[in-house]
């Protein structure tokens, strides 16, 4: 009697499982567990081509982010990254999304990561790890472009 009822109970789950789609990429993005990785390292010391919490550089600070908490890996570099992802028009940003500036050279030269409000969290070489407003007088001019991975 047992058998009878378990078996097709467990046919049926099967069956749910293999034709349910599974997005393992949508399940481990999640731009709030971006966000809040990306915050336990705020006031982390800026480093010239650090890529850890002993101390950052921007594309370090994106990279290692991103992939604690999504296991995606990025580029080493600011430059790299902007290759990757599709662009997103600076009026559709969402959460998570990798922000783009041109400071000491032409080209993607700066990255940090959305977090909303019009505010992004790098890895600056005045202040480590913060949080800045794309609008201020500094970053708005420096500003590139977006991409969401």
């Amino acid at each position: 009697m047992k058998k009878r009822i378990i078996a097709p109970i467990l046919m049926l789950a099967m069956l749910i499982t293999l034709i349910t789609p599974i997005n393992s990429a949508e399940a481990a993005f999640s731009p709030d567990k971006i966000i809040s990785e990306g915050k336990k390292y705020i006031g982390t010391r800026y480093q010239y081509g650090g890529s850890t919490p002993k101390g950052f550089d921007c594309s370090g600070f994106v990279a290692y982010t991103y992939k604690k908490a999504t296991g995606i890996t990025l580029p080493r570099t600011a430059a790299g990254m902007f290759q990757k992802g599709k662009a997103v028009h600076k009026s559709k940003l969402q959460k998570g999304d990798l922000v783009f500036f041109s400071t000491y050279k032409k080209g993607a030269s700066h990255a940090g990561i959305y977090i909303g409000n019009n505010q992004f969290i790098h890895a600056s070489s005045s202040k480590g790890v913060k949080i800045d407003s794309l609008n201020s007088s500094y970053w708005k001019n420096k500003y590139i472009g977006a991409k969401r991975l």
